[in-house]
Formats: structure tokens, C-alpha cells, sequence
């Protein structure tokens, strides 16, 4: 059932119009036997009823010309979700204050400086997830709503939190004026609001001011080695973080040319300010995903200095979670499953609030035979991150799989679909899970659409990059996708 609150047309004893048209679309996204409710209604309905509500994102639906952000309604509050192995309790239930961290708007002239705003909205966000006493959600959540005109108390109802920050930027010359505002969601107070008129050799100890004012307006009680650990200093070298912040909206590209780029950038950085930590980790996980995705002229010399950088890190500052992360990937490359899980807990103990290490730490215990635990972290990763990235989704579509719970991997496999239609893996999975069940055309089907995103992929290549710890898993797995005609 699709369900929304818009206006109609009567016409004698037809109806139709927009309010019509997008509840047949939602009808369409909705589960079987499920309800799809729009945004409308779940603002008109709030939490007068005592189901649950999953958000779907943004929706691009046939005949609409708006993308529909969609909820799932939850109707039992203990029944599994399509694609977590336990419903995720709201992070505003918690004992501990949560916010999000909006993208801060880049008010300047010159649209070369989007990096700019997005470099000091990261930095601020890494800042507040070392305190374990607050719950942070992730950049990709949060930047999801970039350029986009939207109320705080949506997006904090949308991201399960009860504090948002926002702010804005504007550069000129060599000067920069920031603002930014923490506001409560619930009651729409501000409870803090400042405005910087600053050099931009300033921006270091303006983002230190913002995280202390979060910090002392949230009543979070820090330890001694939480206020070390919060305000060490990146860099205090202006040219060096510019080169970061380049380098980290180039890495999100996930392109060959995107990856080089980013190393670039890393690399001027670091040439600038050698003891530049988060430079040094930033170049080593480049160097591990253009490896391990062989997106880089040499995978073998890229994944040798990945470790490189991590031995670095690590023989510098053990509690350096960055580093143990990268350390935990290279290992899962190298199948050495138990020092990758190892080293993946620890990421987690080390910065909790962090999505990317729950989602990794996830990943290695999928392919390490541990898919139960492995849902466990990804449900977490997701509270962190609601508008998660799409490669949580193969995670938790091998841990349903794994399990042997087919009906549960293909539901995950198809929303994984619907959410990233441009992600490969998707369709590879849902390929796979086809053939498995015995649906061949459906799977023949998505063996076409996936060759049309990329020609070049065969089974054998395929079969390589593939690191379950289980040889068997791999065979079982090569042998649906071969049954369902991806070629050799």
C-alpha cells in the first residue's frame, strides 16, 4: 500500500492528480504486504502512532518530476527490516545526545571553493565522533542534503537525532567569515550561534571554538585524554589543509582519475606538513581502495605502500583508529582474516561514533564466515549513517546470503538496486541471488543491464577479487553468477 496527502481531482467518479499519482508510485516501492508512506505523511502523522518509520531517501519515480522521499512503516516494532538483522533503536531514544553536522554552505562567489566549506564541515564531524559521550552521524548522511532548502527538525527526524549544527561560509581573498548555530530540534531553540570575521590561518582554532561551544552546550563531560585527543592539531599549515580538502572531494569521485587525483593532493599535503596525520591515513586508504578496486596502473606496489603508511601511523600512535582501519583492509586483502577482524575492533574501539569503521569491521567479518556478527556492526553503521554509502549494502546483502536466508538477501539485493542504481555490485549481487532461487530470466536480465555498465567484466576477474575466507562460499557464489551467464 502506498499512502500520501496531497491534493486531487475529482471528476465525476475518477480522481487523479499529483496527490494520486505518488501514492501509486510509493505503492509500487512499497514491500509485500507493506505500507510506503511520503514525506507529508509522516510529518502530518509524527509520532501519534506508535509504528516505526525507515527512511527510504529521495525516490525518482515514474511521471513525477520531484524526486519522493519515502518511508517504510514498520508495523511491527520486533519484525526484522529488509535489510538489518535487528531494527536499529532511534539514536534520539538515546541516553547519549546526538547530533548532526550539516554541509556548510559556501556563500562566496566562486563555486571552486565548495571544497573549502566541505573540508571545514569534515573536520568538525571527525572532531565531535572522538567523544565517546555524543553520537555523530556521518559526513555522507548529512552531506546528502547538500544544496538542498531544508527544516532542521525534518532532517533531524530524518537522521533520528535531537541537535543539529549549521552554518556557512564565505571566503574572500584572505579573509573568511563563518557562521554556524547549534540548534535543539525538539523545542527549535538555538543554543549556541557565533560569527568568525577571521584570516584563514584562523580556520584551525575556529574549528576547535565550534567543537568546544558543541561540547560545553551539550553538557558532554570530556576525560583528559578525549581533550588531547579532540583538539591535537591536524595541520597548522593553511596550504596543506587546502590540498587535503582537494584530495578528499576527489576521493569520493571513486574514480581511476578521481583516485590519482587524490593521491596527488595527499601527497602535496604531506610534502607540505610531514607530520599531517590525517594526510598520511587519507593516502594510504586511497592507495588500498585503488588496489583492491585495481583501479591504479600497479595494484601490488599500491597495496605495498598502503601498508607502508599504516606501519607508519601505527608505529607512531597504536591508538591512531585511521591507521588500524587501513591496517585491518590490507590484511582482508592479504586474507589474513584474523589480524584484518583484529585490527578492524579495534578502529571501532578506538573512535565508535565513526560509521566507516562499524561498516568495515562488518565487511571483514562477512568474508571471515561471521555473518551474524557482521550484521550486528552494519546495523550500527547505519545508525550512524542513515543515508549510508552504497557499499554497505553488499555487506548486508553476504551476510543474509551467507546465512542461506535467500528470500532476505534478495530483498536486500533489490533495494540495493532501487537506493544505487549506478553501483555494480548491486546488480552483481542481485544476479547472483536470481540464479540462486532459479529465476533465470530475471537473472539473464541483470547479467544484460550489468555488462552495460561495464563491457569489460568477466567471471574470472571477478572470481579473483573475491575474499571470503571459506573457499567454498566463493565457488558456490562464482558458480550462481556463471549459471546465470556472466561470461567467463
Amino acid at each position: 500500500m502506498g499512502i500520501n496527502l496531497g491534493d486531487v481531482i475529482i471528476d465525476r467518479d475518477d480522481i487523479y492528480g499529483d496527490g494520486v499519482n505518488v501514492a501509486a508510485r510509493l505503492e509500487g516501492l512499497a514491500d509485500p504486504g507493506g505500507i510506503c508512506i511520503s514525506e507529508s505523511v509522516r510529518t502530518a502523522v509524527g509520532n501519534k502512532l506508535s509504528f516505526g518509520y525507515e527512511s527510504m531517501g529521495e525516490q525518482q519515480v515514474k511521471n513525477i518530476a520531484e524526486p519522493v522521499r519515502a518511508y517504510r512503516v514498520v508495523l511491527d516494532s520486533t519484525a526484522k527490516s529488509d535489510d538489518r538483522s535487528d531494527k536499529a533503536p532511534a539514536l534520539e531514544s538515546s541516553d547519549k545526545p546526538s547530533i548532526a553536522v550539516l554541509r556548510f554552505t559556501n556563500m562566496s562567489a566562486d563555486p571552486e571553493q565548495e571544497y573549502f566549506a566541505d573540508g571545514m564541515t569534515e573536520d568538525i564531524i571527525t572532531a565531535l565522533s572522538h567523544l565517546t559521550a555524543l553520537t555523530v552521524i556521518a559526513h555522507i548522511s548529512t552531506f546528502a542534503y547538500k544544496g538542498k532548502s531544508v527544516k532542521v527538525q525534518d532532517v533531524a527526524r530524518d537522521l533520528g537525532v535531537r541537535y543539529v549544527l549549521e552554518g556557512s561560509v564565505r571566503r574572500s581573498g584572505q579573509r573568511a567569515r563563518i557562521t554556524a548555530q547549534l540548534i535543539d530540534a525538539i523545542s527549535g531553540h538555538h543554543l549556541w550561534a557565533e560569527r568568525y570575521d577571521r584570516n584563514l590561518e584562523d580556520i584551525f582554532d575556529i574549528q576547535d571554538e565550534i567543537t568546544r561551544n558543541i561540547a560545553i552546550a551539550l553538557q558532554v563531560q570530556l576525560t583528559l585524554g578525549q581533550h588531547a585527543r579532540l583538539w591535537q592539531a591536524g595541520t597548522r599549515n593553511f596550504e596543506a589543509w587546502q590540498c587535503q580538502a582537494r584530495g578528499v572531494q576527489a576521493f569520493y569521485k571513486t574514480t581511476r582519475e578521481g583516485w590519482s587525483e587524490a593521491i596527488e593532493c595527499f601527497e602535496k599535503a604531506i610534502a607540505m606538513d610531514p607530520n599531517y596525520v590525517p594526510a598520511w591515513a587519507a593516502l594510504g586508504h586511497t592507495h588500498s581502495e585503488a588496489a583492491r578496486y585495481c583501479e591504479i596502473a600497479d595494484p601490488v606496489a599500491s597495496l605495498q605502500r598502503a601498508e607502508e603508511i599504516a606501519e607508519k601511523l601505527l608505529s607512531a600512535d597504536e591508538s591512531q583508529a585511521d591507521g588500524q582501519q587501513l591496517l585491518g583492509n590490507i590484511r582482508l586483502t592479504q586474507r589474513r582474516y584474523e589480524d584484518a577482524v583484529a585490527a578492524g575492533a579495534k578502529a571501532v574501539e578506538l573512535d565508535p561514533n565513526n560509521a566507516d569503521h562499524q561498516g568495515e569491521l562488518a565487511r571483514k567479518l562477512v568474508y571471515s564466515g561471521q555473518p551474524k556478527q557482521a550484521l550486528q556492526h552494519v546495523n550500527l553503521a547505519i545508525q550512524l549513517s542513515p543515508h549510508y554509502p552504497n557499499w554497505f549494502t553488499s555487506t548486508i546483502f553476504l551476510a543474509h546470503y551467507l546465512q542461506g536466508d535467500f528470500e532476505l538477501a534478495r530483498k536486500a539485493a533489490e533495494d540495493a538496486v532501487a537506493r544505487f542504481p549506478d553501483y555494480p555490485d548491486a546488480y552483481i549481487n542481485l544476479t547472483g541471488i536470481y540464479s540462486a532461487l532459479g529465476l533465470a530470466n530475471q537473472a539473464r536480465d541483470m547479467v544484460s543491464k550489468l555488462l552495460r555498465m561495464k563491457p569489460a567484466l568477466s567471471l574470472t576477474v571477478y572470481a579473483k577479487s573475491q575474499v571470503f575466507q571459506d573457499p567454498t562460499d566463493t565457488e558456490t557464489w562464482v558458480e550462481h553468477l556463471r549459471k546465470a551467464g556472466l561470461p567467463e
